[in-house]
C-alpha cells in the first residue's frame, strides 16, 4: 500500500501546484476575487484546477478501495497514469482548450477502471467473506 500512498501524495501535490498556478494567474492577470472570468489565461488555469479537483474526488477514494479489494500495485499504476493524463490535460487546456481531449481520456480511463473495479472488488470481497448482511 506504500505505492498507493506515494501516488496519492503525488496527486495531491499536483492539485496544489494547479491551485498555485491559478492563484498566481489571478494576481498576474488582475482578476479580482470573487471573479472567475475576465482573462483567458487565468480562466484556463482556473478550469484546469477545478476540473482536476472534480475528478480527483472520484480518483483517490476509488484508488484506495481498488487497492484494498483488488490489487495495490495495479491501483498505484492506474493512479500514476491519471497523474500523467492530468499533466497532458493541463498543458493542452492552457494552450488551447479544444486540444484537451487526449489528456482528459488518459486521466478519465484509469479513474473509471478504478471506480468500477473498486465496486466489483468490494462486492467480491463481501461475497467471499460471507458479509452479505
Amino acid at each position: 500500500m506504500i505505492y498507493v500512498s506515494i501516488v496519492t501524495s503525488i496527486m495531491l501535490i499536483q492539485l496544489f501546484v494547479f491551485s498555485l498556478k491559478s492563484g498566481m494567474a489571478r494576481e498576474k492577470d488582475n482578476v479580482k476575487a470573487p471573479a472567475t472570468s475576465g482573462n483567458q489565461h487565468f480562466e484556463r488555469l482556473y478550469r484546469v484546477h477545478h476540473n482536476t479537483m472534480e475528478l480527483l474526488i472520484i480518483a483517490i477514494p476509488s484508488m484506495w478501495i481498488f487497492a484494498t479489494h483488488v490489487h495495490a500495485m495495479g491501483a498505484a499504476g492506474l493512479g500514476f497514469v491519471y497523474v500523467i493524463g492530468r499533466v497532458i490535460y493541463a498543458k493542452a487546456y492552457v494552450a488551447d482548450p479544444e486540444s484537451r481531449g487526449l489528456g482528459f481520456m488518459i486521466s478519465m480511463i484509469p479513474t473509471v477502471v478504478l471506480m468500477f473495479g473498486a465496486l466489483i472488488g468490494a462486492i467480491i470481497t463481501m461475497v467471499k467473506t460471507g458479509q452479505l448482511y
